[in-house]
């Protein structure tokens, strides 16, 4: 490759990942009261503050963050933590797969830690960009500066809600839990394709609450995943 060329590339990249820092931004507000939240919580479950941003640094998924500090003791039970985690993160493995076909054109040393960075709203983000580009492979760098300044801005307001949760009280009062709601419907919205490619959306949805409303645990979110993958492939047209 030339050298122009070489710098022409750079470039594009640089201005795709700035334009993902950009899209990220809306996400990024709604991230501040729900990260909050998360954090006045930890320590008022008796978390010590500086474990929050360690926790929600290396566990990138706000699903099994509040479910590990819902069943944060002292001293913490961190077999069942790290079980209900891994329950609650399990689909992260179907968001992997839809992934996967678009991603083939990255090296795997380079798509391995990219995924490390993917929670449900960078996963969002990234397919609905994909599919409006009417594109077959995700653009890397918009992933990555979405992914880069949500991870980061979930970081810093969880230790910010750490540190004012003793002040500030019971944060769900003022109703900053409902921020989470909000981001999901909104990220729906981008993703809508009619009627009929949202019956497994649907399906997940009453499998999930279903199991919330019978089975204790965290097991609706296995549920829920399991479900909408099963009415989503039993829905696929079959070809001769």
């Amino acid at each position: 490759m030339s050298s122009s060329a070489a710098s022409t590339a750079q470039s594009d990249v640089k201005l795709e990942v700035a334009r993902g820092m950009r899209a990220s931004l809306p996400v990024m507000l709604g991230f501040v009261p729900f990260a909050m939240v998360l954090g006045a919580q930890a320590t008022q479950k008796g978390m010590p503050a500086w474990l929050v941003p360690l926790m929600t640094g290396m566990n990138f998924a706000g699903g099994s963050e509040f479910t590990a500090v819902h069943l944060w003791t002292s001293p913490p039970h961190l077999a069942l933590i790290v079980a209900m985690s891994c329950l609650v993160n399990s689909r992260h493995i179907l968001m992997g797969a839809a992934f996967a076909p678009l991603l083939r054109h990255v090296p795997l040393r380079r798509a391995l830690p990219s995924l490390f960075l993917m929670c449900d709203e960078a996963w969002a983000m990234a397919l609905a960009d994909t599919q409006a580009r009417k594109a077959d492979r995700i653009s890397l760098p918009y992933y990555l500066g979405v992914a880069v300044n949500l991870w980061l801005a979930w970081i810093a307001f969880t230790a910010l809600g750490a540190v004012l949760g003793p002040v500030l009280g019971d944060i769900e009062q003022y109703g900053f839990d409902m921020a989470f709601t909000a981001v999901f419907l909104v990220l729906l919205r981008g993703m809508w394709r009619g009627m009929r490619k949202s019956l497994p959306w649907l399906v997940s949805l009453v499998a999930a609450a279903l199991t919330y409303l019978y089975v204790p645990g965290s097991w609706y979110v296995a549920a829920g995943a399991i479900a909408g993958l099963l009415a989503a492939v039993l829905m696929e047209p079959r070809h001769a």
